[in-house]
């Protein structure tokens, strides 16, 4: 029989329309002999709803140009709570039995752990990190703490919360001066370079803290590598993860790997795979990217970046458990140019998740 997998994806993050792209291919490179796919789109209001003509039941989103998943879209579903019952309930009280969910949201309310703790009381299999490190990776102010900690090398940086921010700015300002500019400030709870703003002076800092307050209560400054090679690795497995070769991510037209270079503009950036880099560099960033992922106690899969400073030193910005995964995005190019093809990634993936499920509930139940 075929497994049935929900491609989970929307959400009410300011990265939904993202989730909806990745979510597109996802459903697209699912092998119909071996899956069913069942796509539940996630309006921004945190309604379930069932959208059987998957990708092409999406409107398009007149903010962001984006596809998004219409707020009165009909075919309201809701996942069974009842531990082991692994089944989606409609309205009329059909059920349709599910065997795996592939979470496909990107920012809070998705990839933060949330979802991952619901489906972990629900009893269903789930494709990634678990609650933990989908917390940590979501955070990048803790994040950076845990690394430091593993003797991975991070770039200096400052935590600032909204209430210092308001109680005491002087004081934020001479922590910014003692980092020096240029410096970026950050969302510390965001991904896809949503609310991030380089800051060239002390004039622009006010400016770019508001920014990122407006995406949640605590933000990070960043001083800028200026030089550096933006460099990605991919890494994917459970207690014995791999990783990919490096991607290098080139700017163009665009100060750095914004949104709109991301998403909106198809020139933002040019994705070089694999990255030119000498062997022993590529080696200890393989080898940081893994030891990274199992620092937040990772799984299943993660994307994690790098800068490469203008002498050869790595330094880890972040690692990101539910990675972009469009046809282009650097994770799933990474891995195809590591041999593992984008069909045959979606399976591996699945795979990890119903493995790493089996193992907990036997742990669980002491079998």
């Amino acid at each position: 029989m075929r497994r049935r997998v929900v491609v989970l994806f929307g959400g009410r993050s300011a990265e939904h329309e993202v989730s909806v792209v990745s979510a597109r291919s996802v459903l697209e490179a699912l092998d119909q002999e071996r899956y069913e796919a069942i796509p539940i789109g996630v309006t921004k209001q945190g309604r379930w709803v069932l959208l059987p003509g998957g990708p092409p039941g999406l409107q398009e989103s007149t903010a962001q140009g984006l596809p998004g998943v219409a707020d009165d879209a009909e075919g309201e579903v809701a996942l069974d709570q009842r531990p082991g019952s692994h089944a989606l309930v409609s309205l009329d009280g059909s059920r349709t039995e599910i065997d795996v969910v592939f979470p496909v949201m990107h920012g809070p309310n998705g990839e933060d752990g949330s979802i991952q703790g619901f489906l972990e009381m629900a009893g269903v299999p789930y494709v990634g990190s678990g609650v933990l490190a989908s917390a940590v990776g979501m955070d990048k102010a803790v994040q950076k703490v845990l690394f430091a900690a593993a003797g991975i090398p991070v770039v200096p940086h400052e935590v600032v919360h909204e209430r210092e921010w308001e109680e005491d700015p002087e004081a934020v300002e001479a922590r910014a001066g003692h980092l020096g500019y240029p410096l970026f400030a950050k969302p510390a709870a965001l991904g896809s370079s949503v609310g991030i703003t380089k800051v060239t002076d002390s004039a622009g800092l006010r400016g770019a803290l508001e920014e990122a307050f407006r995406y949640g209560r605590k933000a990070v400054l960043e001083r800028s590598v200026e030089g550096a090679r933006e460099l990605e690795v991919a890494v994917l497995g459970n207690d014995e993860p791999v990783a990919s070769v490096a991607g290098e991510v080139v700017p163009r037209g665009h100060d750095f790997y914004d949104y709109e270079a991301k998403y909106l503009d198809e020139h933002g950036a040019e994705l070089i795979v694999p990255a030119e880099v000498p062997p022993e560099t590529l080696e200890e960033i393989r080898r940081l990217a893994v030891a990274a992922f199992r620092a937040i106690d990772g799984a299943g899969m993660a994307r994690v970046d790098f800068f490469l400073a203008r002498e050869g030193r790595p330094f880890l910005n972040e690692v990101n458990t539910i990675p972009g995964f469009t046809k282009i995005s650097m994770y799933p190019k990474l891995w195809e140019a590591s041999g593992v093809p984008y069909p045959a990634l979606v399976d591996r993936l699945i795979e990890l998740a119903l493995e790493r499920h089996e193992v907990e509930r036997k742990k669980g139940s002491g079998v």
